[in-house]
Protein backbone atom coordinates (compact mmCIF):
# COMPACT_ATOMS: atom_id res chain seq x y z
CA UNK A 1 0.00 0.00 0.00
CA UNK A 2 2.77 2.13 0.93
CA UNK A 3 4.42 1.90 -1.97
CA UNK A 4 1.49 1.79 -4.46
CA UNK A 5 0.72 5.25 -2.51
CA UNK A 6 4.85 6.51 -3.84
CA UNK A 7 4.68 5.42 -7.01
CA UNK A 8 1.31 7.28 -7.24
CA UNK A 9 2.72 10.51 -5.91
CA UNK A 10 5.86 10.13 -8.20
CA UNK A 11 3.41 9.84 -11.03
CA UNK A 12 1.36 13.29 -10.06
CA UNK A 13 4.60 14.77 -9.68
CA UNK A 14 6.03 14.00 -13.41
CA UNK A 15 2.46 15.12 -14.48
CA UNK A 16 2.64 17.96 -12.78
CA UNK A 17 6.02 19.24 -13.99
CA UNK A 18 5.03 17.93 -17.64
CA UNK A 19 2.28 20.42 -17.25
CA UNK A 20 3.44 23.48 -15.97
CA UNK A 21 4.22 26.41 -17.06
CA UNK A 22 7.46 27.44 -19.40
CA UNK A 23 8.31 31.03 -20.16
CA UNK A 24 10.93 32.19 -22.51
CA UNK A 25 11.70 35.70 -22.54
CA UNK A 26 12.87 36.79 -26.67
CA UNK A 27 13.61 39.74 -28.53
CA UNK A 28 10.92 42.26 -29.13
CA UNK A 29 11.66 43.08 -32.67
CA UNK A 30 11.80 38.70 -33.49
CA UNK A 31 8.98 37.79 -35.76
CA UNK A 32 7.02 35.04 -33.82
CA UNK A 33 3.58 33.69 -35.72
CA UNK A 34 1.91 31.50 -33.03
CA UNK A 35 -1.97 31.60 -34.15
CA UNK A 36 -1.40 32.96 -37.44
CA UNK A 37 -3.62 35.73 -36.08
CA UNK A 38 -2.65 39.80 -36.63
CA UNK A 39 0.25 40.51 -34.23
CA UNK A 40 2.90 42.98 -32.90
CA UNK A 41 5.40 42.07 -35.52
CA UNK A 42 2.42 42.83 -38.52
CA UNK A 43 1.56 46.12 -36.50
CA UNK A 44 5.14 47.14 -36.58
CA UNK A 45 6.18 46.11 -40.06
CA UNK A 46 3.07 47.27 -42.09
CA UNK A 47 3.34 50.87 -39.87
CA UNK A 48 7.20 51.54 -40.97
CA UNK A 49 6.83 50.39 -44.63
CA UNK A 50 3.51 52.38 -44.51
CA UNK A 51 4.78 55.44 -43.11
CA UNK A 52 8.26 54.80 -45.04
CA UNK A 53 6.23 54.62 -48.76
CA UNK A 54 3.68 58.01 -47.26
CA UNK A 55 6.90 60.30 -46.60
CA UNK A 56 8.73 59.07 -49.22
CA UNK A 57 5.75 60.88 -51.74
CA UNK A 58 5.57 64.28 -53.54
CA UNK A 59 3.07 65.32 -51.12
CA UNK A 60 5.76 66.12 -48.25
CA UNK A 61 8.03 68.09 -51.12
CA UNK A 62 4.77 69.77 -52.29
CA UNK A 63 4.11 71.14 -48.30
CA UNK A 64 7.47 71.90 -47.87
CA UNK A 65 7.61 74.52 -51.21
CA UNK A 66 4.22 76.02 -50.47
CA UNK A 67 4.31 76.42 -46.86
CA UNK A 68 8.33 76.66 -45.94
CA UNK A 69 7.84 74.45 -42.60
CA UNK A 70 7.41 70.47 -41.77
CA UNK A 71 3.86 69.34 -42.26
CA UNK A 72 1.91 68.58 -38.55
CA UNK A 73 -0.04 65.32 -38.59
CA UNK A 74 -2.29 63.96 -36.15
CA UNK A 75 -3.86 60.21 -35.91
CA UNK A 76 -7.69 59.93 -36.68
CA UNK A 77 -9.50 57.04 -36.73
CA UNK A 78 -8.31 53.85 -37.80
CA UNK A 79 -11.02 51.27 -38.21
CA UNK A 80 -10.81 47.38 -37.31
CA UNK A 81 -12.85 45.88 -39.96
CA UNK A 82 -11.26 42.48 -39.54
CA UNK A 83 -12.73 39.32 -38.39
CA UNK A 84 -10.51 39.36 -35.52
CA UNK A 85 -9.88 41.67 -32.37
CA UNK A 86 -6.70 44.05 -33.47
CA UNK A 87 -5.54 46.59 -30.84
CA UNK A 88 -5.19 49.96 -33.37
CA UNK A 89 -4.05 51.50 -30.68
CA UNK A 90 -1.29 50.13 -30.64
CA UNK A 91 -0.74 50.16 -34.43
CA UNK A 92 -1.54 54.13 -34.35
CA UNK A 93 1.52 54.52 -31.76
CA UNK A 94 3.56 52.31 -34.31
CA UNK A 95 2.50 54.94 -36.94
CA UNK A 96 3.20 57.88 -34.74
CA UNK A 97 6.79 56.59 -33.59
CA UNK A 98 7.71 56.09 -37.46
CA UNK A 99 6.98 59.36 -38.15
CA UNK A 100 8.23 61.25 -35.47
CA UNK A 101 11.62 59.03 -35.61
CA UNK A 102 11.99 59.95 -39.50
CA UNK A 103 12.19 63.66 -38.88
CA UNK A 104 10.37 64.33 -42.11
CA UNK A 105 6.77 65.42 -40.15
CA UNK A 106 5.65 66.64 -36.46
CA UNK A 107 3.33 64.74 -34.49
CA UNK A 108 0.37 66.03 -32.36
CA UNK A 109 -1.35 63.91 -29.84
CA UNK A 110 -4.28 62.37 -30.88
CA UNK A 111 -7.99 63.93 -29.99
CA UNK A 112 -9.08 62.07 -26.61
CA UNK A 113 -4.98 63.03 -25.56
CA UNK A 114 -5.51 67.10 -26.57
CA UNK A 115 -8.97 66.71 -24.17
CA UNK A 116 -6.24 65.61 -21.58
CA UNK A 117 -4.04 68.11 -22.03
CA UNK A 118 -6.46 70.76 -22.11
CA UNK A 119 -8.14 69.49 -18.73
CA UNK A 120 -4.63 69.65 -17.22
CA UNK A 121 -4.10 73.27 -17.92
CA UNK A 122 -7.26 74.19 -16.54
CA UNK A 123 -6.83 72.35 -13.46
CA UNK A 124 -3.43 74.22 -13.55
CA UNK A 125 -5.04 77.53 -13.92
CA UNK A 126 -6.84 76.85 -10.41
CA UNK A 127 -4.30 75.20 -8.86
CA UNK A 128 -0.78 75.70 -9.69
CA UNK A 129 1.38 78.68 -9.02
CA UNK A 130 1.35 81.51 -11.48
CA UNK A 131 4.95 81.12 -12.75
CA UNK A 132 4.19 77.24 -13.54
CA UNK A 133 0.66 77.54 -15.36
CA UNK A 134 0.51 76.87 -18.48
CA UNK A 135 -0.94 79.14 -20.87
CA UNK A 136 -4.06 78.48 -23.07
CA UNK A 137 -4.62 78.70 -27.36
CA UNK A 138 -0.51 77.51 -27.84
CA UNK A 139 -1.19 74.82 -29.09
CA UNK A 140 0.41 73.31 -32.57
CA UNK A 141 -2.65 72.64 -35.52
CA UNK A 142 -2.37 69.37 -37.50
CA UNK A 143 -1.77 70.04 -41.30
CA UNK A 144 -2.67 66.27 -42.00
CA UNK A 145 -4.57 63.42 -40.47
CA UNK A 146 -3.95 60.35 -40.76
CA UNK A 147 -7.14 57.45 -40.90
CA UNK A 148 -7.64 54.19 -42.51
CA UNK A 149 -9.33 50.15 -41.83
CA UNK A 150 -7.60 46.89 -41.56
CA UNK A 151 -9.71 44.83 -43.24
CA UNK A 152 -9.60 40.44 -43.55
CA UNK A 153 -10.23 37.83 -46.28
CA UNK A 154 -10.73 34.36 -44.77
CA UNK A 155 -10.39 31.36 -46.66
CA UNK A 156 -10.14 28.24 -44.73
CA UNK A 157 -11.18 24.42 -44.41
CA UNK A 158 -10.53 22.15 -41.95
CA UNK A 159 -7.30 23.04 -40.17
CA UNK A 160 -6.45 25.04 -42.99
CA UNK A 161 -6.46 28.60 -43.81
CA UNK A 162 -5.52 31.55 -45.89
CA UNK A 163 -5.74 34.56 -43.64
CA UNK A 164 -5.46 37.76 -46.03
CA UNK A 165 -5.23 41.25 -44.16
CA UNK A 166 -5.02 44.22 -46.14
CA UNK A 167 -4.09 48.04 -44.39
CA UNK A 168 -5.26 51.41 -46.11
CA UNK A 169 -4.47 54.41 -45.09
CA UNK A 170 -5.18 58.07 -45.95
CA UNK A 171 -3.55 61.39 -45.27
CA UNK A 172 -5.86 64.24 -45.70
CA UNK A 173 -5.62 67.67 -45.37
CA UNK A 174 -7.26 69.37 -42.45
CA UNK A 175 -7.93 72.41 -43.75
CA UNK A 176 -8.77 71.68 -47.97
CA UNK A 177 -10.01 67.76 -47.08
CA UNK A 178 -7.96 67.24 -49.91
CA UNK A 179 -6.16 63.45 -50.14
CA UNK A 180 -2.72 64.19 -50.44
CA UNK A 181 -1.40 60.08 -50.23
CA UNK A 182 -3.75 56.55 -50.32
CA UNK A 183 -1.15 53.76 -49.30
CA UNK A 184 -2.22 50.15 -48.79
CA UNK A 185 -0.20 47.10 -47.30
CA UNK A 186 -0.87 43.69 -47.85
CA UNK A 187 -0.11 40.78 -45.32
CA UNK A 188 -1.13 37.06 -46.57
CA UNK A 189 -0.17 34.34 -44.08
CA UNK A 190 -1.18 29.96 -44.51
CA UNK A 191 -1.79 28.88 -41.35
CA UNK A 192 -1.79 25.07 -40.78
CA UNK A 193 -3.94 22.74 -38.01
CA UNK A 194 -5.73 25.17 -36.46
CA UNK A 195 -9.65 24.97 -36.06
CA UNK A 196 -10.55 27.40 -38.60
CA UNK A 197 -13.06 30.00 -37.39
CA UNK A 198 -16.19 30.49 -39.30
Amino acid sequence: MKRALMIGAAIFALIFVGCSTKVTRVDTSETIDISGDWNDADSRMTGEKMIKDMLNERWLARFYADAKKTPVLTVGEIKNLSHEHINTQTFMNDIQRAVINSGEARFIAARDDRVSARDERKEQDQYAREDARKKERQEIGADFIVGGAINTIIDGEGKTAIKFYQVDLTLTNIETQEIVWNGQEKIKKLVENKKVRP
